[in-house]
């Protein structure tokens, strides 16, 4: 194999094709960067073999044809799909290291001032404080690949008795490997877990479809597999993820972290409630950046989860120490019960807020504001 790089067909739909087991498997390991001759480490396979098969991908469309000489693409260019100019966009690549679990980072840049006469009305919503989010990681596998998975188990592997079962997963190897994955019993996802060939893309199909909270406790006991960004965003939306391991996997997070969870409408209620809690009581003990990271990049929309929940000295400081210049943030900080008095002061002297007698009219009447505010 050379340095033909395989990637993905962007204009062919992968579940309308005849696709094997075998080349839905190869296919969910192209990332459209890794060269066909590492292929056979990523994969396992061997090169003859793996050249028939990304042969076979190219004949039915699912990947491009390469554009340099290649011994693996044997396909003629006039026999190939029809391609874009435009480079196919790359899926992520299931072999990718662990990432440990990071939430957004403060300080985000102001963007430009808010130059609203006195006559206009307060807009609902203006983002204008805010940091660089970190990208939720793509879907590993394909969803017609996943298809082929789900399929295996069903009509091959489940019929097996359980027992069985657990001793073809501790040395199965793929595509049998990534179908076991989709086990309910968790005697078989622990024997997975004890092959050597488990990585990411099988700890994210356990975090995504395991349903029993027995096997869930086993994935997340490999610290390499917590930890990653995937396998904790598959968790949070898995209904059966114990309250408890929800709790010991993020009750350091960052605050950022806690709100994200606390709006996603793809994490059932009561990991949403739970998030809520912990929310409330990394607010009362958490750093002061962070608490300002929260306020700021959320324009002041995660204070109505934080109701009577005071901020010290340090936080009241760092707010103090800020030029405003969006309404939404202002408003929902007149609107935060336990704003300090200096924050609220601070606010009252903001361009901003001079220029829109509403905003003043809001702070005003805040039970924290000064007494000649009151009177103005």
């Amino acid at each position: 194999m050379n340095d033909w790089t395989p990637k993905l067909n962007p204009t062919v739909d992968l579940r309308r094709l005849p696709l094997s087991a075998e080349e839905g498997f190869v296919l969910s390991r192209l990332d459209g960067h890794t060269r066909a001759r590492d292929l056979p480490a990523l994969t396992g396979l061997p090169p003859e073999r793996l050249r028939d098969i990304l042969t076979r991908l190219v004949s039915q469309g699912a990947l491009l044809p390469g554009v340099e000489p290649s011994p693996v693409n044997t396909v003629r260019q006039d026999t190939a799909p029809a391609q874009s100019s435009a480079p196919p966009p790359s899926p992520a690549r299931t072999s990718a290291s662990a990432a440990a679990g990071s939430g957004a980072h403060a300080g985000g840049a102001a963007s430009v001032p808010h130059e609203a006469s006195d006559l206009e009305p307060l807009p609902e919503a203006e983002a204008t404080e805010g940091a660089p989010e970190e990208p939720e990681p793509a879907d590993d596998v394909p969803e017609a690949v996943l298809g082929d998975y789900r399929k295996l188990f069903e009509t091959r592997l489940h019929a097996l008795p359980e027992d069985q079962r657990v001793a073809l997963a501790h040395g199965a190897e793929d595509p049998e490997l990534s179908a076991l994955c989709f086990d309910p019993v968790p005697a078989v996802i622990k024997a997975v877990l004890e092959n050597s060939r488990v990585g990411l893309a099988h700890a994210r199909l356990i975090a995504r479809h395991h349903r029993n909270p027995v096997g869930l406790e086993a994935l997340v006991a490999r610290a390499a597999f917590a930890s990653d960004t995937g396998v904790r965003r598959f968790l949070v939306r898995n209904p059966q993820l114990p309250v408890a391991l929800f709790r010991r996997l993020w009750a350091m997070r960052r605050l950022m972290e806690h709100h994200k969870l606390t709006v996603d409408r793809d994490v059932p209620e009561q990991t949403r409630r739970t998030a809520r809690e912990l929310l409330r009581q990394r607010f009362s003990t958490g750093p002061s950046e962070e608490k300002v990271e929260l306020i700021l990049n959320t324009e002041g929309r995660a204070l109505g989860a934080l109701v009577g929940m005071p901020v010290d000295g340090k936080t009241t400081s760092l707010l103090c120490g800020r030029t405003y210049r969006s309404p939404m943030l202002v408003q929902n900080i007149a609107r935060w019960s336990a704003a300090p008095p200096a924050l609220i002061t601070h606010l009252l002297k903001q361009e901003l807020v001079r220029r829109q007698p509403q905003l003043r009219a809001m702070l005003a009447r805040h039970p924290n504001a000064p007494a000649d505010a009151k009177r103005a």
